[in-house]
């Protein structure tokens, strides 16, 4: 190292001090320090490595025509449907999975399922379509009737995308960074990845990409022109997004696809006419390139010879034949080369290019349109699934939105694992995969069940800072040593204070007690009732309890059993926000009451139908009075209150009116679905203990989704009698019916009914 005295004395004094070094210093430094290296403030090559289980909350599986029918032809395609059901009973399920693409991707690759993964051939093809737009609105648009409501995102979802911008680009790339990373190692070594992004940072996401999966295995800058021409002022207008392609090794796979051409190169280039077939051609040459002598491919042809070093690029008895047929073309000047015709009707396109704009974006009347604000058009992810995996591959998107990639995949015959932070997305990815199901069905085609999955309470267990993989006592004492860390948190964001001395309460809020449910556990019943007696025993009228999880169908009961006994009872649902303490500060968090389900069993004989005949729930999404004074006068806005969609509006003369959209209870659901037989299916969970993989019970069953009925864009009626189910045997059954209302939340109900 060659330091001046002055040097070494500063470096020295700045490391006792504790002071970061200049970046002068490092080629000094450090060894085996790269030419071009790309640095930006919190750039670390430290990665999540966290292993959570993953929970099977819900199995869809429309029931196929051909009960016997086998599919694939290898071990890593093959799956059998049972002969009763006609629902796949084994191979591979396709998987939809709800939370943090940085946790699902640490527990995908360091977890069981990656065996799971490698079994099914390996991650071949990954898509990704990060949020790069630094004034993203994740808000969507329900319709209520005539009106939309326009739901504000998620807090979880909103604070996600700030850490993401926080920083500017520096918070961006660091997010981009990990997962491209964690994608990279779970990618097979002959996959590749597509990252889809706007022209404002393709250039530094390029340069991330590079440095993941090195510039040897850069393939194309894609170009898609996702817009017509528009004016943007003192700029030329933006209306193209970039698609970035890498492999991850040189081997990959590449299928050849055509590019249909566009009317500009067909009236360009096919401006010929055959008057016999009545169809313009284009012309096409001849030659070709020669090998050796050119042996049998150097003759006269009509007195015309090939150029030196060229040849003719078929035998003389191919070109009579041509001659024959007439598809060869003559220029009129003497000495030009004939050309073979190449007709309209035949041509099947251009290899593909790296300019594409032939496929444009969704338009608002697009069959396929399911009113997601970053939807984009299944013929862009049909040419990239096509070209670069083959059929029974397995392919992911984690940011996967609504499900575009996923539903191409299903129809192209690949296996599929999708990722989303928002719930929304799940449940539009969820209806629009019932709706491919269906659509395969009725052409007779082959498709695969799905599982909705999540890290649920191993998720919370690790943001309050307990170790899921641990062995269950040492889980429980770490749980026992959080657990005022944990009532603090829940608390804090309910505005509540910590009490001690009135068991089983943990806080109060007024004159309202507070009893706040277990991290990894459901409220139970028991629980409920043990605060109901306290309440009365202690003269108190006003309980809220606040839970994750509630035992099914404790909804109204309960509450109606606590007012005769002289308690208010109210059961919240903890939001994922709660863990994010900026959104504590800004007393952003809100907790929404559990949701009611009253269904009606019509049993005959050994056939069931469920009738829904209620629901309820109770949001808010603004306050009324600061909404009214905010609005200009003539305006209005659709909001929620007192768990209605109401459309508040302001006339001209500046009078505020209030009108409910929500005229009956069906209004609020967008999707019911029933499980006929509930307990037939118990969650089986893989888990990591010492190194070695163990199986266990949850305790719950998984919802095995047997029938559906759901609003779309283009039917909005909801049936409110379920199909037909025939038991085989006598005997009692637990039925499960599972409810979501319009913004994507669950409500499930299990009743017991004797067969």
């Amino acid at each position: 190292m060659n330091f001046t005295d002055h040097e070494k004395e500063q470096l020295k004094a700045m490391i006792d001090r504790g002071e970061k070094l200049p970046a002068k210093y490092k080629s000094q430094l450090f060894e085996n320090v790269p030419e071009v290296e790309l640095v930006w403030a919190g750039k670390t090559s430290e990665v999540t490595n966290v292993v959570l289980p993953f929970q099977s909350i819900e199995q869809i599986d429309e029931p196929r025509k051909d009960a016997n029918m086998v599919v694939g032809k290898d071990s890593f395609s093959l799956f059998s449907c049972d002969t009763n059901s006609g629902r796949q009973q084994s191979g591979w399920s396709n998987k939809l999975i709800w939370g943090d693409n940085k946790l699902v991707l640490s527990s995908l690759k360091n977890g069981p399922m990656r065996e799971e993964i490698e079994k099914a051939g390996g991650l071949k093809l990954v898509y990704i379509d990060p949020p790069f737009d630094v004034g993203a609105d994740f808000s969507f648009n329900i319709g209520v009737g005539p009106e939309t409501l326009t739901k504000e995102p998620s807090i979880i979802e909103e604070l996600a995308y700030r850490d993401t911008w926080g920083r500017g680009a520096d918070s961006y790339l660091s997010m981009v960074y990990e997962r491209l990373l964690l994608i990279k190692s779970l990618l097979a070594s002959d996959g590749s990845i597509f990252v889809h992004i706007g022209p404002k940072v393709s250039h530094v996401v390029r340069s991330v990409l590079d440095d993941v999966f090195g510039c040897s295995n850069f393939i194309n800058q894609i170009i898609w022109r996702r817009a017509f021409a528009h004016n943007d002022p003192s700029r030329c207008g933006m209306i193209h997004d970039v698609v970035l392609y890498y492999s991850n090794s040189d081997k990959r796979t590449w299928n050849k696809v055509l590019q249909k051409p566009s009317a500009e190169y067909l009236e360009q280039f096919f401006d010929q006419y055959d008057d016999d077939r009545k169809e313009r051609y284009n012309r096409i040459p001849m030659d070709a390139p020669r090998h050796g002598d050119g042996g049998n491919l150097v003759y006269e042809w009509k007195g015309a010879w090939p150029s030196k070093n060229r040849t003719w690029a078929c035998t003389i008895d191919k070109m009579e034949e041509f001659e024959k047929k007439g598809r060869i073309h003559y220029p009129k000047k003497d000495g030009g080369m004939p050309r073979l015709k190449c007709y309209e009707s035949e041509y099947e396109g251009t290899v593909l290019q790296d300019i594409w704009t032939d496929i444009n974006k969704i338009h608002n009347q697009s069959n396929e349109l399911v009113d997601y604000a970053t939807q984009k058009p299944e013929a862009l992810l049909d040419r990239i699934i096509r070209a670069t995996s083959n059929k029974d591959d397995l392919v992911a998107d984690f940011f996967c939105g609504s499900g575009t990639t996923l539903a191409v995949a299903e129809k192209l015959g690949r296996k599929w694992i999708g990722c989303d932070l928002g719930r929304f997305a799940i449940h539009t990815t969820r209806k629009r995969m019932i709706g491919v199901q269906r659509e395969l069905k009725q052409s007779g085609k082959p498709y695969r069940s799905f599982e909705i999955l999540n890290l649920g309470k191993y998720e919370r267990q690790y943001f309050v800072g307990i170790d899921p993989t641990l062995p269950e006592e040492q889980r429980k004492a770490q749980t026992l040593q959080r657990e005022e860390h944990y009532l603090t948190l829940i608390l804090s964001a309910y505005k509540a204070e910590r009490i001690f001395q009135l068991s089983p309460f943990h806080g109060k809020k007024g004159s309202t007690v507070v009893l706040v449910g277990p991290i990894d556990a459901p409220v139970t019943l028991a629980q409920v009732n043990e605060a109901i007696d306290a309440c009365r025993q202690n003269k108190i009228s006003k309980a809220d309890i606040l839970g994750f999880e509630f035992e099914m169908g404790l909804v109204p009961a309960i509450q109606d059993e606590a007012r005769q006994k002289g308690v208010t009872l109210s059961l919240k649902y903890i939001p994922k926000d709660v863990f994010d303490r900026r959104a504590i500060e800004r007393n952003q968090v809100k907790f929404y009451d559990v949701a009611f389900v009253d269904i009606m069993p019509k049993v005959q004989g050994k056939t069931i139908q469920l009738h829904l005949k209620d629901f309820g729930v109770f949001y808010r999404q603004d306050d009324l009075d600061s909404l009214g004074e905010s609005l200009k006068d003539g305006g209005s806005k659709v909001t929620i209150d007192g768990g209605q969609v109401v459309k508040i509006s302001k006339d001209k003369s500046g009078v505020v009116s209030r009108e409910v959209l929500t005229k009956k209870w069906t209004d609020w659901i967008d999707y019911w679905a029933v499980d006929f037989d509930y307990e037939s299916r118990k969650e089986i969970i893989t888990i990591l203990e010492d190194g070695e993989e163990r199986q266990v019970w949850t305790g719950n069953y998984i919802f095995e989704n047997e029938w559906q009925s759901f609003r779309t864009k283009s039917e909005r009626r909801l049936e409110l009698m379920s199909g037909k189910y025939d038991y085989p045997e006598k005997g009692k059954y637990k039925v499960a019916v599972k409810v979501i209302d319009i913004f994507g939340n669950d409500t499930t109900k299990v009743v017991e009914v004797k067969i």
